[in-house]
């Protein structure tokens, strides 16, 4: 039996993966002055607010559209 990575986890961890590295590559900037840390550490928080909305609204997603699929099936 294959084991399939749910969408609702698959999604948010790969936008996780692209904002440590997006914070890593502009980590330089911050420390030279370029950006302050309210933008750097604003940017971050509200990317990571809205990954984990994301989560929570893909994982409502699926759940409802798995029970209307197991409705689809008993009738």
């Amino acid at each position: 039996m294959k084991l399939r990575i749910k969408r609702h986890i698959l999604i948010p961890a790969v936008l996780l993966a692209y904002l440590a590295v997006m914070s890593i590559m502009a980590y330089p900037d911050y420390r030279s002055g370029v950006h302050s840390a309210l933008f750097y550490f604003g940017v971050i928080g509200t990317t990571l607010a809205v990954i984990i909305l994301l989560f929570f609204f893909m994982r409502k997603r699926d759940r409802l559209r798995s029970e209307r699929m197991d409705d689809m099936r008993r009738h």
